[in-house]
């Protein structure tokens, strides 16, 4: 697939060498920067970690970021942050934009994981603050294709302010949205675990008691109808079932870190460190 990027402002290329997963090209220009430490975790493990950081702490109004990485045949590479990513303030009708662009080989492994984008108000509120979704428009957008062009995944997630109801006012209580997307045979045992992860944690929330009163004299109705802390989903997707997406609303950031940390740990071994630990 050609690159749709014109100018990116980050280009990183990982190869074998030495028998060794290595970052072979390294570019970066402002406001983006590369940190690539000599080690992340176990020796054993053939993976590069590639930290992204910006100049001043954050997205400010008019930036537009674009990285392209390209992963070899065999090769296992970790995109990070540091910190969560901090999206100021628009001025006027300038937005901004984060562009990602991957090319992976055969029998390659690149593990996203980045921290949760935090937005001030008039880009996307800050919870601590008080700016509860308090911005005009967030959009995602996933797209994935294999070989010549053919898509595999297209997803998108577009939060923006309404005429009758606000963001706040639609998401009510919860304050943190993601999703996870796991591909690949190298990940498929952990995608069957996350999978039936998923399926008890729903099932045990929404599991009703077929008799009696709940304590303090609550009865299943009003069990029924309290609203729970965490929702998670998980399905499928792609030929045979070769990936899965999760998807998370949570009233808490600190949820979502436990939830992730806990279903991803079988990835150290690939990785090196667990992510999120």
């Amino acid at each position: 697939m050609e690159s749709k990027i014109e100018a990116a402002t980050g280009k990183l290329v990982v190869k074998k060498v030495g028998g060794k997963s290595t970052v072979t090209r390294c570019f970066s220009k402002y406001p983006l920067k590369f940190i690539i430490p000599n080690k992340v975790g176990s020796s054993e493990t053939d993976a590069v970690w590639v930290y992204t950081l910006t100049y001043g702490g954050g997205i400010v109004s008019g930036d537009s970021i674009s990285c392209e990485i390209t992963v070899a045949d065999a090769c296992t590479a970790v995109l990070t942050t540091q910190a969560s990513t901090k999206v100021y303030k628009s001025l006027g009708s300038k937005s901004s934009e984060q562009i990602l662009e991957a090319k992976i080989g055969s029998d390659a492994l690149l593990a996203v994981i980045p921290d949760p984008v935090t937005c001030f108000s008039t880009a996307s509120g800050r919870h601590e603050s008080g700016e509860k979704w308090d911005f005009e428009l967030y959009r995602s957008t996933n797209h994935i294709f294999l070989e010549g062009d053919q898509p595999l995944f297209l997803d998108s997630v577009l939060l923006e302010q309404g005429n009758i109801t606000n963001i706040a006012e639609r998401m009510q209580d919860y304050q943190v949205i993601a999703m996870v997307i796991l591909l690949g045979p190298k990940l498929k045992q952990i995608q069957i675990q996350v999978q039936e992860n998923v399926r008890r944690m729903m099932s045990e929330q929404l599991y009703l008691p077929s008799t009696g009163l709940r304590p303090h004299g609550k009865t299943q109705s009003d069990h029924f109808l309290a609203k729970p802390s965490f929702v998670v989903s998980c399905s499928a997707f792609g030929p045979k079932g070769i990936g899965i997406v999760v998807r998370i609303a949570a009233m808490t950031t600190e949820s979502v870190y436990r939830f992730l940390q806990h279903q991803l740990a079988g990835m150290e071994t690939l990785l090196g460190v667990s992510p999120y630990s």
